[in-house]
């Protein structure tokens, strides 16, 4: 018996050593894929939510959440016949409506800490629910009239997708100074959009500043302590230029064979920072056209420059932003735009003359640490103000009346919204309380525009019976970070 106990615990302790390195490999390989992991790929997100009041009917997309202007007047009867009709005379546009949407939430990956000999790899994946929503119809007086879209299942949708590659430490002007290049491939912001305002609103300023992620190559060139070049040829995929029949498309690029272009100059010291650029852009509204009856091609090309300048200091618990740009044919990124014919060429194609804007807005932050502070649950309230201003100079050249009914009308202009309106201002405080990761907002938002009474001149511009039209926005905003 006793042989046959030890025999027992020989073989026991047998199995255990065994066992033991092939479980401790096990371990190990299971905590180096979690370390690597951890290192190396970073989720994010946010679930939001916003509740949303306006005053009148509006301009807006993304289930009325991403807001562009209020809409003209739209009287029932004039003010003769509603003296003999006996029916009040009503704007029907002023009408109010309410949502409450969650379609924003979002879901994002970082890829970084790669690094090949001197090359740097990083990349960003990201995405939320906002496509699916539809516009329903309704009948009104049996006639179909076009409701808002504020319905439908949300679809999940490509926000950002690129690679970056990186390289430190570069000697320049005789190794007294280092440079850092950095390339972006892929989707992401626009380099004129990069700079954003601080509102809790989905716009994010827009129409007001620009608003756009494309497909881009895009290098930036820091060169030395103060100074940043950045260049970047860009592709159209959601964001899209309008053409004949007011229909925004990618086959204008597309048969332009000419990416959108951007130049930048950025100098950054102690909290300033100040950045100058342009973007350059070159399409093709139509490739076919005809000739004496006949369907030919056609050479078809409007080019347009929208330089900018930015402005932003930022210090402790106060922050200042401000943004300027003149915006030609700017409609591909959420702001004003559009162009007209100017000219019908003896082969059939088109010369345009695009349509002018000054766009400018400040945004101002301030505020800090509330109440009791605990390590995992930080408390801050802050008081944020934007002011946007926007102003429309009509077309660069003057349009020529193309149906020759001795009206210009919009058969001789392509508008992404109103033709109509002449000038446009917004002013939106907020109040922005956060406990760790969640955030809790309060947002008004007042935007007036001035319309004229849509009888176009030579420059596309409504001048006469001016009137200034008002939306008042109250939204609520609920969001979780992760």
């Amino acid at each position: 018996m006793k042989r046959l106990i030890t025999l027992c615990t020989l073989s026991a302790l047998c199995v255990t050593l065994f066992a033991a390195p092939a479980d401790s490999a096990k371990v190990a390989k299971k905590e180096a894929v979690k370390s690597h992991l951890k290192q190396h790929f970073k989720p994010y997100g946010f679930v939001r939510n916003y509740f949303t009041y306006d005053s009148r009917e509006s301009w807006s997309g993304t289930g009325d959440l991403y807001n562009y202007q209020p809409k003209d007047e739209n009287w029932n009867q004039t003010e003769a016949q509603a003296a003999t009709s006996g029916v009040p005379r009503e704007d029907l546009n002023a009408m109010g409506t309410f949502r409450f949407l969650s379609l924003t939430t979002r879901l994002g990956l970082n890829i970084v800490g790669y690094k090949w000999r001197n090359t740097e790899f990083s990349g960003k994946i990201e995405a939320d629910f906002y496509a699916g929503l539809s516009t329903k119809t309704s009948t009104v007086n049996n006639t179909i009239k076009e409701t808002h879209a504020v319905s439908g299942v949300a679809q999940f949708r490509l926000r950002q997708a690129y690679l970056a590659l990186g390289w430190d430490s570069l000697p320049i002007m005789n190794g007294k100074d280092f440079a850092r290049v950095d390339l972006t491939i892929g989707q992401t912001w626009h380099p004129m959009a990069a700079d954003l305002c601080d509102v809790i609103a989905l716009a994010s300023g827009a129409p007001f500043g620009p608003f756009n992620r494309s497909p881009q190559v895009k290098m930036d060139a820091r060169l030395g302590k103060y100074v940043t070049l950045t260049a970047a040829g860009l592709w159209q995929m959601q964001y899209l230029s309008i053409g004949p029949g007011n229909l925004t498309s990618g086959e204008y690029m597309l048969y332009g064979k000419t990416p959108e272009t951007y130049l930048g100059l950025s100098i950054h010291d102690k909290g300033w920072l100040f950045r100058v650029g342009a973007d350059v852009l070159s399409i093709k509204p139509r490739h076919l056209g005809t000739l004496s009856g006949v369907t030919v091609k056609v050479s078809d090309r409007i080019t347009t420059a929208s330089p900018f300048i930015y402005l932003q200091y930022k210090k402790g618990e106060f922050s200042f932003k401000a943004k300027s740009i003149f915006a030609e044919s700017g409609e591909h990124m959420n702001m004003y735009g559009g162009y007209g014919i100017k000219a019908v060429n003896a082969d059939g194609s088109y010369a345009y003359t695009p349509i002018r804007h000054s766009t400018s807005w400040i945004s101002i932050v301030y505020g800090g640490k509330v109440g009791a502070q605990e390590d995992k649950h930080p408390q801050k309230l802050q008081g944020i103000l934007f002011a946007g201003y926007v102003h429309n100079f009509g077309t660069k050249e003057e349009v020529m009346d193309v149906n020759g009914d001795g009206k210009i009308t919009n058969a001789e202009f392509f508008y992404p919204r109103s033709a109509a309106m002449n000038q446009m201002w917004r002013l939106s405080p907020t109040l922005l309380y956060t406990v760790g990761k969640f955030q809790l907002g309060l947002e008004y938002e007042i935007t007036s525009v001035q319309y004229g009474d849509g009888k176009l001149n030579n420059h596309g511009l409504s001048t006469n019976g001016l009137h200034w039209v008002t939306n008042h926005r109250v939204q609520l905003m609920t969001k979780y970070n992760f």
